[in-house]
């Protein structure tokens, strides 16, 4: 089997070298020319990138970090000091590979790229609570909404450990990083951040954080002028520039993403 390894380019988890010498100890070979799997080492920022990058099927590995607030890795399917033992399972055929839906970005009409995990608008540095409206769509669903807040995030049944979940991280005066609210495979889920104010329109209701149906039609524009930035399509850090006059389009894509899962380890 062929295995193409894919790490941080500033800064990688684990040293090359290293990753290289595992993947030749199981007896598979490293090549970046017709592989038939990915080995992606990080975290859930990179999975997420990879994830909506690559055909290939993809297996990720996180590393255990004993900084608190260090990688969590939610996605991986295991850890690198598991890897030797999971390299085997791979070696020998024991592994699964699932398909995980994407969504299709578009701003004006014009495609921005896809995602894995989520998207979302935010407030940049230089604005405080941005002023947006956000409307869906589809068979059975449709919503008008206004909000003021720090943003909104649109998010896959894959990126519900995400940003999505931030308020189930929060309870009363402490924060439970472990929690977090399932999105179904048939639902995309959309969250406002931080808001101060929301309001469907016609309803009278303030929502936070809600689902719709999979092949739902999502668009948000902001509805003053501020720094605002998408985040989730872009190479970079610094995400994308949204202006009055844009609208961003979120749709399902005929694409997939490959995940490679493993089988499930009797407790000792």
């Amino acid at each position: 089997m062929k295995v193409k390894l894919f790490l941080d380019g500033n800064k990688p988890k684990v040293g090359e070298e290293e990753l290289k010498r595992a993947i030749r100890d199981a007896g598979l070979e490293v090549s970046t020319r017709r592989a038939d799997m990915g080995v992606v080492v990080g975290g859930d920022g990179l999975f997420s990138f990879y994830g909506r990058t690559e055909a290939l099927p993809l297996l990720f590995v996180g590393v255990r970090s004993r900084s608190a607030t260090g990688s969590k890795a939610y996605l991986a399917a295991a850890y690198f000091d598991e890897l030797p033992e999971v390299l085997k399972d791979l070696a020998g055929g024991q592994y699964a590979v699932e398909k995980h839906r994407r969504l299709r970005i578009l701003r004006n009409g014009k495609s921005l790229g896809e995602v894995f995990t989520d998207v979302y608008l935010q407030r940049g540095a230089e604005s405080n609570c941005i002023r947006y409206r956000v409307r869906v769509s589809g068979e059975g669903v449709s919503i008008d909404e206004s909000a003021i807040g720090d943003g909104v995030v649109v998010s896959t049944s894959a990126g519900s450990t995400g940003y999505y979940s931030y308020p189930d991280k929060i309870s009363g005066d402490e924060v439970e990083v472990s929690g977090h609210a399932g999105i179904g495979l048939d639902e995309i889920g959309i969250c406002h951040v931080v808001p101060t104010f929301t309001e469907r329109h016609g309803t009278g209701e303030h929502p936070l954080r809600y689902t719709v149906p999979w092949g739902s039609r999502i668009e948000i524009s902001i509805t003053r002028r501020a720094d605002a930035r998408l985040y989730g399509v872009s190479p970079g850090r610094e995400g994308i520039g949204i202006g009055l006059k844009d609208v961003i389009s979120v749709l399902p894509s005929e694409n997939a993403t490959k995940v490679v899962t493993l089988p499930v380890q009797p407790p000792p």
